[in-house]
């Protein structure tokens, strides 16, 4: 498989992160145990999580989905063998990207992933009330202790990227490696518009919603389809003329190539110039083993120029 650096850092995947918001949303304990079973056995590594999945459920305690990772890392035995990577300041929450914030969140989440360190951890929203100094300067210090091995930030623009890394250079700290923004066939743009920081000064991009909330699985193509799952809500969005006409090219592929739409989908984001690896999650075995077929698929020329213009 091809694998691919994450930025400069001494990190190199397979082009496939697992997303761990379903654990304790949709998929339960025993049936996380057997979807992570069948990613690493798929020949996978990189699991994503973040203090906050899934904290929207009612009653759920906090970071359940890092507590079902931690107990099958601990089962299994196998910490050494996979990528954890995980996220402060979910949900915006009080302190932000503070030092102080970052220290105690750190700490909570290598307690519930039963392990002493993350291999990359992510400001998972920007923080106007934090200077990209004093953020980088507590994950510096995360890192020479060995709890933090690289750090990434979701959701940040090109700019607070290039603020980030100058702050990085004139204080000589660890700059962020990888990002993490919203990317798929519909949603073009907030990537488009970071591309050219990413290819410029090598800086790896995992990008999440692959699959748009599911809606380019083709499973929701009308109103009526969307309270098939408990994700159905967030598909309803892309329920338009531009999103139906994506959904034509990718059943024309897929119907070319014996996959599905989920497969072109994911096929078509890990072709694309600054993506390192897309985050998909999966509720079941076949939907990790359609993941695996999906990022080892290859477009031709013609199929990803249709893909390119759909939706336009």
């Amino acid at each position: 498989m091809n694998r691919r650096p994450l930025g400069r850092s001494e990190l190199v995947i397979e082009p496939l992160v697992l997303g761990g918001n379903v654990f304790g949303w949709t998929v339960d304990e025993a049936r996380g145990f057997d979807i992570l079973d069948a990613y690493v056995g798929a020949g996978f590594s990189a699991i994503d999580t973040a203090e906050g999945y899934p904290n929207w459920v009612p009653g759920n305690p906090p970071g359940m989905s890092e507590t079902i990772i931690g107990k099958w890392l601990k089962a299994r035995g196998n910490r050494d063998e996979v990528h954890i990577f995980t996220k402060v300041n979910s949900g915006r929450k009080p302190g932000g990207l503070k030092p102080d914030s970052i220290k105690a969140s750190i700490e909570a989440s290598l307690n519930r992933l039963q392990t002493d360190y993350v291999d990359l951890y992510f400001s998972h929203w920007p923080d106007t009330d934090s200077s990209h100094e004093e953020t980088l300067e507590a994950y510096d210090t995360l890192i020479r202790a060995g709890k933090v091995r690289v750090i990434g930030a979701s959701n940040y623009s090109a700019i607070m990227m290039r603020e980030a890394q100058q702050t990085a250079i004139v204080k000589s700290l660890q700059r962020y490696e990888v990002t993490q923004p919203r990317y798929n066939l519909y949603d073009r743009a907030e990537f488009d518009a970071l591309q050219p920081y990413l290819v410029e000064n090598e800086v790896g991009s995992i990008v999440y919603y692959s699959l748009a909330s599911g809606f380019l699985t083709g499973k929701y193509r009308s109103q009526d389809d969307l309270g098939q799952s408990a994700r159905g809500s967030g598909a309803g969005q892309y329920l338009n003329a531009k999103g139906l006409s994506i959904l034509g090219a990718l059943d024309q592929v897929a119907a070319e190539l014996d996959a599905t739409p989920a497969e072109v989908a994911l096929a078509w984001l890990v072709a694309q110039p600054g993506v390192s690896a897309p985050i998909a999650s999966a509720t079941s075995v076949e939907q990790v083993e359609s993941l695996a077929r999906g990022v080892r698929l290859k477009l031709s020329a013609e199929a990803e120029s249709l893909l390119n213009d759909s939706g336009r």
